[in-house]
């Protein structure tokens, strides 16, 4: 399996410096790719043009461009301009987002996700093909009605840009297996996700003639490692109020993605627990109702012995590249714990 890792530079300037520092440190310990973090902070592109002038060897990826927020062909520029400036070490990680970021925050209305994720595809590559542009869709008409014609960008990429799709529900899953290069998932539990994820992904494969050797199935999880059983409680407990979180506070009132994943991974009833106990104000009794398996289930948080068979169970899942999030209150603890968790799926 190949490492990864994902940082924000979102925060105030100190902070954005000790994760550019953290990204240069990770490639010296042999980091694979590094995707950046969009959500509601700092933006992707800006963070990738000043990781990409720090380092030389790594990928680097947008984990993700939320596609309601850009064109599909200001996402192609964006795209082209980091491959060229990187020398060919960009991947275009794309999303849809939810309800709250693209409504809420953006103003844009969320209709039609997997309609609108189709079509930017579609004309992503159709502009890093280096053609005028032309393109009728029910998402988007390139040119418009009128007196515009066709046109090409006036610069091209040296490089080919893989492209990625973050996909929890079942049809951007097997949109993802139809039409992307790599698959961003979370969420994962190995041992539910035949039926949660990979049947759906495996129908878009088969749909498209391709099969899982086609594409890059990258998922993430925070790794930590305890000394003992009482370190990994403690951490267990820490981790609780996270994945309520997660379950009860993310996405709309009728919208949650994670809720959603979870739930067809065995734990629906806890999961509708979580989130109504969360969306009544009672966050404290939402945080109780998770449970350690879950928590540990989807993570790769234990003794190191437990870790590297959590990474054995992961590989042979069919995980191709582990997106590390390595724990620690400081940066060299953080360092210190992805150093470690590097050499473990070196030796899976």
């Amino acid at each position: 399996m190949r490492t990864a890792t994902t940082v924000e530079l979102s925060g105030a300037p100190d902070e954005v410096a000790q994760v550019v520092e953290f990204a240069v440190e990770a490639e010296k310990l042999g980091l694979d790719v590094c995707w950046v973090a969009e959500a509601w902070g700092s933006d992707a592109p800006s963070a990738l043009g000043y990781i990409a002038a720090k380092t030389e060897r790594m990928l680097l990826g947008s984990g993700v461009l939320q596609v309601g927020t850009r064109t599909p062909v200001v996402v192609a520029q964006t795209a082209i301009t980091l491959s060229n400036l990187s020398n060919g070490r960009f991947l275009l990680g794309l999303g849809a987002s939810g309800p709250q970021v693209i409504e809420g925050l953006h103003g844009v209305a969320f209709s039609r996700p997997l309609a609108r994720m189709k079509e930017t595809v579609d004309i992503v590559r159709q502009v890093f093909a280096g053609g005028k542009v032309s393109y009728s869709g029910s998402q988007f008409q390139i040119p418009r009605p009128g007196e515009a014609v066709p046109m090409k960008l006036s610069t091209a990429s040296g490089h080919p840009i893989p492209i990625y799709l973050a996909a929890l529900s079942p049809a951007m899953l097997r949109l993802t297996g139809e039409i992307a290069d790599g698959w961003l998932g979370t969420s994962f539990v190995p041992e539910g996700a035949a039926d949660a994820y990979f049947s759906h992904l495996d129908t878009g494969l088969a749909a498209a003639g391709r099969s899982r050797a086609d594409i890059d199935i990258c998922q993430g999880a925070e790794v930590a490692f305890a000394a003992n059983e009482d370190e990994l409680r403690r951490m267990v407990v820490g981790r609780k109020k996270e994945l309520a979180f997660s379950l009860g506070g993310m996405g709309s009132s009728s919208t949650n993605y994670y809720n959603q994943a979870y739930s067809r991974q065995g734990w629906a009833e806890v999961a509708a627990a979580v989130r109504e106990r969360w969306q009544q104000g009672d966050r404290e009794g939402a945080v109780q109702l998770v449970t350690d398996e879950m928590v540990l289930a989807t993570t790769l948080i234990g003794t190191e012995d437990m870790v590297r068979a959590r990474l054995a169970v992961w590989r042979d899942a069919g995980v191709d590249t582990v997106r590390l999030y390595p724990a620690g209150d400081t940066l060299e603890a953080k360092l210190t714990t992805l150093g470690r968790a590097i050499v473990l799926v070196r030796e899976t």
